[in-house]
């Protein structure tokens, strides 16, 4: 299983490596496409960046599907726990893993949709995740999407993160970066408007699907170790037993060899 783990760990590692880049740049694309949106005052608000009191909060929960895994589906579970406690008012849960609908539904949480993707996931495989989150808001079924899944920092940490994926919050840029960006000479086409409104639905898919992935290389990182860690234990205990059995045998020895000698002894006398 250790050897398992770490064959499928370096698969999932470089493709999260390799997704980085672009999940990176279509944020600062959409920060630099809001913050000139912004300038402009006659500009309609986009429906995914509406920010509405918040009255039922939609989770997108990211889990394994099996254990093994250390502490990983023990620390996301904790923190979806510690969510829900911590929220005010209606909660649903759409799970990606079946360790996570598992607890979602012992919690008693209502457990809207269930997914499952492949170990080695590509954009298709999540899409029909990405579109129901994007659905379930602009139909204002919900007020707000939030997703916990555990982000890879390297094959020994992992980390629990929880994110907002709805309402679309871009990074803020400063009068002079806005100022920036207004110089360089790009044309939008038909503008800026139609250009955000068709890129925001394309960054919630690449944020789902790039979390996704950060989730398995976490699994398979966690799996690796574990695996890694009960073999070492295994072989720490087997040279326990085998020093243990040694030491009977030599008793056994030393014992025998002592009823021979005072048989011995006991005949010349």
């Amino acid at each position: 299983m250790q050897m398992i783990a770490a064959s499928k760990m370096n698969r999932a590692q470089n493709m999260v490596r390799d997704g980085r880049p672009y999940a990176d740049r279509i944020r600062d694309v959409l920060a630099d496409l809001a913050a000139l949106a912004s300038q402009d005052e006659e500009a309609p608000t986009l429906d995914l960046l509406k920010v509405r009191p918040v009255k039922k909060t939609l989770v997108l929960l990211v889990t394994p599907d099996r254990g093994l895994a250390g502490a990983l589906v023990g620390n996301l579970v904790r923190e979806t726990a510690r969510f829900i406690e911590n929220t005010e008012g209606e909660i649903s849960v759409i799970g990606v893993g079946r360790k996570g609908q598992r607890f979602v539904t012992r919690s008693g949480t209502l457990l809207q949709a269930a997914f499952s993707v492949p170990d080695r996931p590509t954009l298709d495989d999540t899409v029909t995740v990405s579109r129901m989150l994007v659905d379930e808001y602009a139909a204002e079924n919900v007020d707000r999407v939030v997703m916990i899944y555990a982000k890879f920092i390297n094959t020994a940490v992992q980390q629990v993160n929880v994110r907002q994926l709805l309402p679309v919050v871009p990074e803020e840029r400063s009068e002079q970066e806005t100022e920036q960006i207004a110089e360089t000479d790009y044309i939008y086409e038909p503008s800026i408007t139609a250009v955000l409104e068709s890129l925001v639905p394309r960054y919630i898919e690449t944020q789902v699907y790039h979390s996704i992935l950060e989730a398995f290389a976490s699994e398979h990182s966690a799996r690796m170790v574990a695996m890694q860690n009960a073999t070492d234990n295994a072989n720490e205990i087997v040279e326990n037993l085998t020093l243990d059995l040694n030491k009977a045998r030599q008793e056994s020895i030393t014992a025998e060899l002592l009823d021979i000698v005072g048989g011995v002894a006991a005949l010349e006398g």
